[in-house]
Order: structure tokens, then C-alpha cells, then sequence
């Protein structure tokens, strides 16, 4: 009897640990033709990733694991290097840590933000929820697509080149010697442009009835249908996704990619959302096989839950 509670209490240890320690693995790809040095900043409260920071090249690519419930955001910075001192900053996206590891820092705006929680928790039924944002503004196209499964789950990004269509009054202009910018390197936020509340929705305007999109908004907004354009663009910017393994986020997708992907969220938007309407559900995967091998850290956990489990019950048999 002791063996039997002895592996029936070693099972359930199992149980929670593998419920705890399962993960969503997030995949960064950089199709830019520049460097990129993507920031990762975990909510408040929340454990952070493996790396705050680092530099993708040309065509390279990242996987990080994310714990259970985990929330936060991914962005890119551009025009990074180092000074005589050994500081490290960035043109565009900078999170002020001095350092490639961003350390706790967010991004400095404008920057384009992909925005996850996962597991959402009872109330939203374990879903995770996702967007990309431009509330802060854009400085680089960026695509996230649910990869491995998953229900109900949608691409979403801005594949658009913004700072090509961005008004004078909003343009960031930056140069460097070292590529991935130049003259229109980055397009502000009407609010962080000018303040007001009205564009801020701020104030008496920090409500969906008061604080309406403008006509700067509406510009990212064309340019970038699933986009977030301002503060309460939630009804076609929010998406969900039950039981994705991961996600891939990919810098400057570009237009061959996604047409032989289907990966373009640009024409994905004429379609219903998150499978409401007629056409059932929008799914999206990346090229190639759309499931993906368990990374480094999943294949141990499984392994040792594996050996764990085992013991318990030879325990008990014996």
C-alpha cells in the first residue's frame, strides 16, 4: 500500500510539473535585408525568457520557450551599434539598457509590437490572445502566425512598409553607415507626435466612446487592416488561438513568402475572424511542415517526466 501511494503521489507530481512547465516556443525569423536586434519584455510579475535581447542577421533564425501563462511582447530594433564607450543603442526600438539584452526595458517608441498572453486563465477559457500594434507606432513589417495546430487561430501583423506612406509630421529620419534604415526609419504615433488626448485617449478621452481613430490612425490602419492603430482598435486587432505549440514572428515577411506561405494578413483581413462567419475558420501556418520538432528544453522536461513516472510505478510494483 505504501508503493501505491507512493507512486500514486509521484504521479500527480508529474502532473503538475508538466502542467506547469509546458510551453508555448516562439520562433523569430529576420527576412530583412539588415540586421535586427529583437527585444523581449515579459509583463510585470511574469518570468522572463531566456534572452532579452539579441542580434538576428539576414535570413537567421530563434527559438525561445515560453512558460505557462506567460505574457509579453517582441520587437525589433534597428540602426544598433556600440559608441567608443561601449554603449549599445539602437536608431529605432531602443529599450535603453545599453546593452543587447534589453534587461527589463521596453521598447522606445515608434516601434511595431507583437503582444502575447497565453493561457489566458478560466475566464477566457485557456486561450491565448495575440495582436500586433501600432499604437506606439511602426518601424519595421512584422508577421505572427500560430504555428503547430491550434484552433481558431489567424495571422495577424503589418507587412506594409509604413515609413513609405508616413506624413512628414509623424516620420522619424534616421542614418547610419551600417544599413536597415535611413531616411524614413520609423513613423510615429499621433500621440506620441503631438500629445493631445484626443490622440493619447487619454484624459476625457481614455474611453471607447470619446476616443475615436483619427485620420492618422485610419493611415496605419489602411496600410495594416489587423493591426492595432489606436487604443481601442480591438475589434478586428485582437486575435485567439487554443492550443498552438507556438508562434513564428517573422521581421519584413515579404510578399512571395506570404503568397507561398499563406501568410499574407492583408488579404487575410477580407476574410472572417478568429472562424466567425460564413467561411469558417482563418488558419495560417509557415512555409514548409507546419509542425515543428519539440525544442531542446520540452524534449528534456518530457524525458524526465518520462523516467520520473516510470520510477513511481516500478516502485509500486516491486
Amino acid at each position: 500500500m505504501d508503493g501505491f501511494v507512493a507512486a500514486i503521489f509521484a504521479a500527480l507530481v508529474v502532473f503538475f510539473y508538466l502542467a506547469e512547465s509546458s510551453a508555448a516556443t516562439f520562433t523569430l525569423t529576420n527576412n530583412c535585408e539588415f540586421t535586427v536586434w529583437p527585444g523581449v519584455l515579459s509583463n510585470a510579475g511574469g518570468a522572463a525568457l531566456s534572452t532579452t535581447g539579441f542580434a538576428l542577421d539576414p535570413g537567421q533564425t530563434k527559438s525561445l520557450d515560453a512558460p505557462a501563462a506567460w505574457s509579453g511582447r517582441f520587437w525589433g530594433r534597428t540602426l544598433c551599434a556600440a559608441d567608443s564607450a561601449g554603449r549599445f543603442s539602437c536608431g529605432t526600438g531602443d529599450c535603453g539598457s545599453g546593452e543587447v539584452e534589453c534587461s527589463g526595458g521596453g521598447a522606445a517608441p515608434p516601434a511595431t509590437l507583437a503582444e502575447f498572453t497565453l493561457d489566458g486563465g478560466e475566464d477566457a477559457g485557456g486561450m491565448d490572445y495575440y495582436d500586433v500594434s501600432l499604437v506606439d507606432g511602426y518601424n519595421l513589417p512584422m508577421l505572427v502566425a500560430p504555428q503547430s495546430g491550434g484552433s481558431g487561430c489567424g495571422a495577424t501583423g503589418c507587412a506594409a512598409d509604413v515609413n513609405g506612406v508616413c506624413p512628414s509630421d509623424l516620420k522619424v529620419v534616421a542614418r547610419s553607415s551600417g544599413g536597415g534604415g535611413g531616411d524614413g526609419a520609423a513613423c510615429k504615433s499621433a500621440c506620441e507626435a503631438f500629445g493631445s488626448p484626443e490622440y493619447c485617449c487619454s484624459g476625457a478621452y481614455s474611453n471607447p466612446e470619446t476616443c475615436k481613430p483619427s485620420s492618422y490612425s485610419e493611415m496605419f490602419k489602411r496600410a495594416c487592416p489587423r493591426a492595432y492603430s489606436y487604443a481601442f482598435d480591438d475589434a478586428t486587432s485582437t486575435f485567439t488561438c487554443a492550443a498552438a505549440a507556438g508562434y513564428l514572428i517573422t521581421f519584413c515577411p515579404s510578399a512571395a513568402s506570404q503568397k507561398s506561405s499563406g501568410q499574407n494578413p492583408e488579404a487575410a483581413s477580407r476574410q472572417p475572424l478568429n472562424g466567425s462567419g460564413d467561411g469558417g475558420a482563418v488558419m495560417f501556418f509557415s512555409s514548409g511542415s507546419d509542425v515543428s520538432p519539440p525544442s531542446k528544453g520540452q524534449t528534456g522536461r518530457l524525458a524526465a517526466a518520462t523516467c520520473l513516472t516510470i520510477l513511481a510505478f516500478s516502485s509500486w510494483l516491486l
